[in-house]
């Protein structure tokens, strides 16, 4: 049985966060607004997750829960299926979500002051991470070129050198850009790291969310040496819309490394999961994927959407089809709006909230970023709402 992409479910009147009128206030000053920015989706999760999940609530009782058998080898299935990588059970461990992970990881190895490198426009929560932690953050811009965004290798290397530099934080596939990094790209981030010492985290959440098959690579797959140089953060959140089931994987081949994080989990009392949470995730690795391709080709029908409707109506615009994930990345200077003008008139003539570009760093100026996981006719309603509020004189 199909699933139904284009049902509109009201979440207005759940616990959603996106949704929540008091949060749109509080982050956007209005109320009453199309909310297209969190990164989660308004679409149900697969079927098998929800009967999972409803099994056990069934059964009443809630007491503390281990991990059995079925649930790593249903992660270590998935992994080995669709990316060609050979992870062990012991290799797991479990935090909350990514950005978590991100803070344990600076506080496992990171000391205050040492520099920590992200490639911005990035996901703002690895900036914000590194400042709470007292480390330095090293920018590494991306390179924008001809609508597309590249790594500036040179910089990268330069900056990968300086003795203070212990980190770098890999977003791949790319939130927001929507890259996915070629095999060529890692390798080459890979050996400056090795060369100079530099420990990779890589964030490699939508992983699972790539429009071309077989397109992303798994950085710890690359190359024999990178696996006991990385640490790999992956979770079920995005592709199934479990985020708010708290439940990340994070993957460490290099038992020194896992020690050390594992240390840091402890002093915090972290990684213990619900029944619940366990019932999805096993279910969802388990019987998921039919669902995951359905999901990815009707996320293609909406970039086709925003792609015709940017053209036509928005002509000083410049989308480039994102290669990953559900979330558009729309260069709006054309316009001739400072970023925070831009943002100004989607929300208060547009009536749409979504993730300015500002939000993201350098290079996020005059751009906006769109959560496109949504029904169509919402997305279609975001996308007219904008143009009106854009082409407004």
């Amino acid at each position: 049985m199909k699933t139904n992409f284009d049902q509109i479910i009201n979440r207005k009147e759940s616990k959603s966060v996106k949704w929540d009128d008091k949060v749109l206030s509080n982050m956007f000053g209005e109320e009453d607004l199309l909310p297209l920015w969190v990164a989660d989706m308004d679409f149900q999760a697969p079927k098998a997750v929800i009967e999972a999940m409803k099994e056990e609530v069934s059964h009443g009782i809630f007491g503390y829960s281990k991990r059995k058998d079925p649930y790593y080898e249903n992660i270590i299935k998935w992994y080995k299926k669709r990316f060609n990588w050979e992870i062990k059970k012991d290799w797991l461990v479990f935090t909350p979500g990514v950005v978590s992970a991100v803070n344990y990881v600076l506080q496992a190895f990171i000391q205050k002051g040492e520099g920590v490198i992200i490639q911005e426009p990035v996901y703002y929560p690895f900036k914000k991470a590194i400042k709470n932690n007292g480390c330095r953050v090293v920018n590494n811009p991306l390179k924008y070129h001809q609508g597309t965004y590249e790594i500036d290798f040179e910089d990268f290397e330069e900056k990968a050198r300086e003795p203070n530099t212990k980190l770098f934080i890999l977003c791949s596939p790319h939130n927001p850009v929507g890259r996915v990094w070629k095999k060529e790209e890692l390798y080459r981030l890979g050996e400056i790291c090795l060369a100079n010492d530099v420990m990779i985290f890589a964030d490699e959440i939508h992983h699972d969310l790539v429009y071309e098959k077989g397109a992303h690579h798994i950085f710890a797959t690359i190359d024999p040496r990178f696996e006991d140089h990385v640490i790999t953060a992956t979770a079920p959140s995005k592709t199934f819309n479990l985020a708010g089931l708290m439940s990340a994987h994070i993957i460490i081949k290099n038992s020194s490394l896992k020690r050390r994080y594992k240390h840091i989990l402890e002093l915090n009392h972290i990684g213990k999961q619900t029944p619940i949470s366990m019932a999805a995730v096993e279910a969802a690795y388990g019987k998921g994927e039919p669902w995951l391709e359905e999901l990815l080709a009707y996320l293609q029908g909406n970039i086709r959407l925003m792609d015709t409707m940017v053209t036509k109506h928005l002509p000083k615009a410049k989308f480039t089809p994102p290669e990953a994930t559900y979330l558009a990345w729309i260069d709006l200077r054309g316009y001739g709006l400072s970023g925070k003008e831009l943002e100004e008139k989607i929300i208060k003539v547009g009536r749409v909230a979504l993730d300015g570009g500002t939000w993201f760093g350098l290079g996020g100026d005059g751009f906006v970023r769109i959560n496109f996981a949504c029904p169509k006719k919402t997305l279609q309603e975001a996308l007219e709402r904008i143009i009106k509020a854009i082409e407004e004189e």
